[in-house]
């Protein structure tokens, strides 16, 4: 949102101007100010964010409407076998965006007919670990806290990873450009965290703003971002809207968006969330 002068003749004339993003489009669309900037500008571009806001939010609880609707229409069979689909796809990329060369069809077979593809065996037991506590994390609503976390990431890494699985990390790391905080500020900067997973506001945007401020604790050695991946979801599921998945293919924008702050992280968050969900806000 910012304001635009344009000048007719002798004349200027001032708007402001708000980008929208719809249909895959940004549309650019202009409120008239007038000759001058308005003394209550400040007013006037929060009263236009508050309806930004409450448009958004529509939009969320349609989703999620629909998307319950659809769910509850189900038998329970169907559900397991679109919540296995959904492991699959899950697991397959997250496991991708961290370097694991096993591909989609070998996920597959791996969680459902056990079949172990020509691949190194740290590949193959990080995905059915991975594969078995995404199910486990959205068949159980538990309270997140510290134990909870620390159980995902030993049950993944466990055989992989022995040294740091389940173990916040007790020594520094830098992620590319970024130094994590202090491992001695971890513990702290975690329980922090986990205050903040009660707070009350939209579960989407709840959900990219825990994986944000998780990722940059960055916790453990490594893992962290398959970590702060089933937060999300565990965010998502268990306040009853659809998950998100981030893609192997998308990886970049999601990695550029991890860089900026954390409003801008959001609206990125929140903008995917619309675009893979957008089916279910056509009533």
């Amino acid at each position: 949102m910012h304001i635009v002068k344009r000048k007719k003749g002798k004349q200027e004339y001032y708007y402001l101007q708000i980008s929208q993003r719809k249909k895959g489009k940004v549309i650019n669309k202009e409120v008239y100010l007038g000759k001058t900037i308005p003394k209550d500008i400040e007013k006037i571009k929060e009263s236009l964010e508050q309806e930004q806001i409450k448009e958004l939010s529509q939009k969320l609880e349609q989703i999620k409407e629909n998307f319950q609707s659809e769910w509850k229409k189900f038998p329970k069979l169907i559900q397991e076998k679109e919540l296995a689909q959904l492991a699959i796809t899950f697991t397959y990329n997250t496991n991708a965006i961290e370097g694991s060369t096993i591909t989609l069809e070998e996920t597959r077979e791996i969680i459902e007919e056990q079949i172990a593809p020509n691949k190194s065996l740290k590949e193959i037991k990080e995905t059915e670990a991975h594969a078995k506590i995404f199910l486990e994390m959205l068949q159980k609503k538990e309270t997140i806290t510290n134990t909870l976390i620390l159980y995902w990431h030993k049950e993944i890494f466990g055989q992989t990873k022995e040294d740091i699985a389940g173990k916040y990390r007790d020594y520094l790391v830098r992620v590319g450009n970024y130094r994590a905080p202090d491992w001695q500020e971890v513990q702290d900067l975690m329980n922090k965290l986990l205050g903040r997973i009660k707070e009350e506001q939209n579960p989407v945007e709840h959900a990219a703003r825990i994986h944000y401020q998780f990722e940059k604790i960055h916790p453990f050695g490594d893992g962290n971002g398959r970590i702060g991946r089933l937060l999300i979801n565990y965010i998502l599921w268990h306040n009853g809207y659809p998950m998100l998945i981030i893609e192997y293919k998308k990886r970049k924008s999601y990695y550029k968006a991890l860089t900026k702050d954390e409003e801008a992280f959001v609206k990125y968050f929140l903008r995917r969330y619309l675009a893979i969900h957008k089916k279910r806000t056509i009533s």
